[in-house]
């Protein structure tokens, strides 16, 4: 996601908050800087502060409505009057939240946008026997608990959002890691191996699937494993993700 917020303190807490429940942080402490990062990358959410220096958060809302870019956004902002809600709602924004407010209701709202950009309202995710609860972030097989790390539950939920579908491993890292982490997207392997030890070692049938050449793919309800998908450990190094 993309915070754009110009106070430091707050920027300082929410992103370690959001980091503690494994979400990929980007920061902007300007409307210019956060309308470039907005139209370079393709996020899932952005946070985005009223009173910005440079360009106003309203401003920034109608220039990406006008621009076509579907993101869904929350503002953020100290004024409470039903008149600066309902402008904000105008102008383009998806949802609201007034200062101060708790990180709990904040981390409740972004979760429901996430999955209102996947066409999602039932917070629990359903693959064969596997279920996650994104509001809980519980994830069961077989009716068994899996423990995840916050950044194994992210790709999973990555991936389940995404079932059926191929994703790169561009793509997986673009959404795991933030602007500032040194990790190449060559960890995305071993993240993959991680969760396949948890999800599906000792499970039936494999969920985790590799399409060669291609990238990786969550098995869903409807479909069989594809000819060319293979729940192999990892690619081969010598083969590049496009």
């Amino acid at each position: 996601m993309l915070l754009i917020e110009d106070h430091k303190h707050l920027v300082k807490a929410l992103r370690q908050g959001l980091e503690e429940e494994g979400f990929a942080v980007d920061v902007a402490y300007d409307g210019e800087d956060g309308n470039f990062k907005a139209r370079a990358t393709n996020y899932d959410v952005i946070i985005l502060d009223l009173m910005l220096p440079k360009i106003d958060g309203l401003a920034l809302i109608k220039e990406w409505r006008k621009a076509g870019i579907q993101t869904h956004v929350l503002m953020l902002t100290a004024r409470d009057t039903l008149q600066d809600k309902i402008t904000g709602l105008d102008h383009g924004a998806d949802d609201y939240l007034t200062k101060p407010f708790e990180l709990e209701e904040l981390l409740a709202r972004l979760r429901a946008l996430i999955r209102r950009g996947h066409h999602i309202k039932d917070p629990v995710l359903r693959i064969c026997d596997m279920t996650i609860d994104t509001s809980a972030r519980v994830v069961k097989r077989a009716g068994q608990m899996i423990h995840l790390t916050p950044r194994e539950y992210s790709l999973l939920e990555f991936l389940a959002y995404n079932r059926g579908k191929v994703v790169t491993r561009t793509m997986i890292w673009e959404h795991i890691y933030d602007e500032y982490d040194e990790n190449t997207s060559n960890v995305v392997d071993v993240y993959i191996r991680y969760l396949r030890n948890k999800i599906d070692k000792g499970f039936d049938p494999p969920l985790i699937l590799t399409r060669w050449g291609e990238g990786y793919m969550l098995r869903s309800e409807e479909m069989t494993a594809p000819a060319s998908a293979t729940p192999a450990e990892t690619t081969s190094p010598s083969v590049e993700l496009k």
